[in-house]
């Protein structure tokens, strides 16, 4: 268990709805949300606006250590259908790091370890400080190992691949199911075989199966838990 904040601690493959149903269930526990994968995003947008090779980490590194990248729930006129809002520097780039070529380019960046090892301190102090739902790659065993309720939410491949094709043709992407599926089955390689924090289920996390579930049901499933276990704790709000 935590300290002085309440941390869900979400993680699973590309697809298995990790974002949606953190979004609601933040909202629905008054928490806020933190998409880690969006910070992985900004700095593939970074290196991609000075023109630097995503694969240069040293060049990366230090964009990635003089930017402030804020992360809070959507107000205002920002309730656009975005998840989360991103301000990098205080410029709100929450679509601008939602195109596939940022999402390709995340991806990339998400192999080097300095990298890493900088956004997890960043994530690391957003949650010291407010009451989280937070999901990612690596949040139940390398950013919040000490999670008050750790979920890995999952799914098959081919469920997986028609709701990312689904959703990049409602962005207006035209692209061919098969592409999607194979770029997908692809992520999952870099992502469980990569030789710094790869995906993985850790022993002491939630496994829910998302395949034969509604988003409505799978935030149900987990407010319920999470509620129980705030009124065990008796935390303050912190959002």
């Amino acid at each position: 268990m935590t300290g002085k904040t309440f941390q869900v601690a979400i993680d699973g493959p590309v697809a298995a709805g990790k974002g949606t149903v953190s979004r609601l269930l933040a909202d629905r526990l008054k928490l806020l949300y933190v998409d880690t994968g969006a910070m992985y995003r900004v700095v593939a947008y970074l290196g991609l606006q000075h023109k630097i090779d995503l694969d240069q980490e040293d060049l990366l590194l230090p964009l990635v250590q003089q930017t402030q990248i804020t992360l809070r729930n959507p107000v205002g006129p920002e309730i656009d259908g975005r998840l989360t809002t991103v301000l990098v520097d205080d410029q709100d780039v929450s679509w601008a790091i939602r195109t596939e070529k940022v999402s390709q380019g995340a991806s990339k960046v998400a192999v080097h370890p300095k990298i890493r090892e900088e956004l997890v301190k960043k994530q690391q102090q957003i949650a010291d400080q407010q009451n989280v739902v937070m999901e990612g790659r690596d949040i139940t065993f390398k950013v919040l190992p000490n999670a008050d309720l750790k979920i890995y939410l999952t799914a098959n491949n081919t469920v997986r691949a028609k709701r990312r094709h689904f959703d990049l043709l409602t962005k207006g992407v035209d692209v061919e199911f098969n592409e999607v599926y194979q770029d997908l089955i692809q992520r999952d390689e870099r992502d469980i075989n990569r030789a710094i924090d790869p995906l993985q289920q850790v022993k002491d996390a939630w496994v829910i199966d998302t395949s034969d579930l509604s988003i409505p049901q799978v935030v149900s499933l987990i407010t319920a838990k999470a509620r129980m276990l705030m009124k065990s704790k008796k935390f303050k709000n912190k959002r």
